[in-house]
């Protein structure tokens, strides 16, 4: 099964770096698969540490893949780190162990604390379209654009029946990078 979930992970100067990212749950485990290179693989490499934030707020999806890294965070409780601060939950992971890959490597985590925050009431279609349009946002330059064109018209159906504002402001925000990729400003993502 694959969680979609920002991981927040602590940089070297300390401070909380934020990623959207899709972490496999398996046998108990956490793994971990950042495609190279990435800022995240590289923190949790330096600390041995990260965390998975769990919220229903797409526009963390959006933001992080859009350059708006910027959301409060607050101290996690076992680890050295961070979680957002607007997670309805959150975990606590060590890495275990590495698998190394020249693409995409396996970093295999164990949760060491959970908490709850707040309830999740459950997405609506809106909040899933978001978030399948920020995969395709992590995906620019790697899919061919007519599959990408074609997914985001099916995905607005949804949007447009379910959307409220966050879900609007994360939409707009994915839909400004894919028109500066289609102008040529946009060569790729950065990978997280």
């Amino acid at each position: 099964m694959i969680l979609e979930t920002i991981i927040t992970s602590l940089s070297p100067d300390g401070t909380a770096y934020l990623a959207p990212m899709g972490v496999h749950a398996v046998n108990g485990e956490m793994l971990i698969m950042p495609y190279r290179p990435s800022r995240t693989l590289d923190n949790i490499l330096a600390t041995g540490h990260a965390v998975m934030n769990h919220t229903d707020d797409v526009r963390l999806f959006a933001g992080c893949l859009t350059g708006r890294r910027d959301w409060p965070v607050t101290a996690t409780e076992r680890v050295p780190g961070w979680r957002l601060a607007c997670a309805l939950s959150h975990a606590e992971l060590e890495l275990v162990s590495m698998e190394e890959h020249e693409l995409r490597p396996k970093l295999h985590c164990r949760v060491v604390h959970e908490a709850n925050h707040a309830p999740f009431r459950g997405f609506n279609r809106a909040q899933f379209a978001v978030l399948e349009a920020a995969i395709l946002a992590s995906r620019v330059g790697m899919l061919p654009w007519e599959k990408i064109a074609a997914e985001l018209a099916y995905l607005r159906i949804g949007l447009e029946k379910t959307a409220g504002e966050r879900e609007n402001e994360a939409w707009s925000w994915l839909m400004e990078k894919f028109d500066a990729f289609r102008q040529g400003q946009v060569q790729e993502t950065e990978i997280p």
